[in-house]
């Protein structure tokens, strides 16, 4: 198959996309979890959390969900922007 718009691809940049390392964004996570507990993870306001945090309360968080709300692992939550 003739691809005609490899022609405008700047030097360096491959014809193919290549595999990503991680299966999910959750790997991506899990695996920053496990090798980089004590780097920032988020900023705001200030305030950082660390990839430990981050995981510490991202499980705090799902236990919420499936004790006090009695969600199910697996359920999805979604959530509703209000704009008023």
């Amino acid at each position: 198959m003739e691809k005609p718009w490899l022609k405008s691809y700047p030097e360096g940049i491959p014809e193919e996309v290549p595999t990503p390392p991680y299966r999910s964004v959750r790997a991506l996570f899990e695996h920053a979890f496990d090798e980089y507990p004590e780097n920032a993870a988020y900023t705001n306001m200030g305030k950082t959390l660390s990839y430990a945090d981050l995981d510490k309360l991202s499980m705090q968080f799902a236990c919420y969900l499936q004790r006090s709300l009695g969600l199910t692992r697996g359920e999805r939550v979604a959530r509703i922007f209000c704009m008023s």
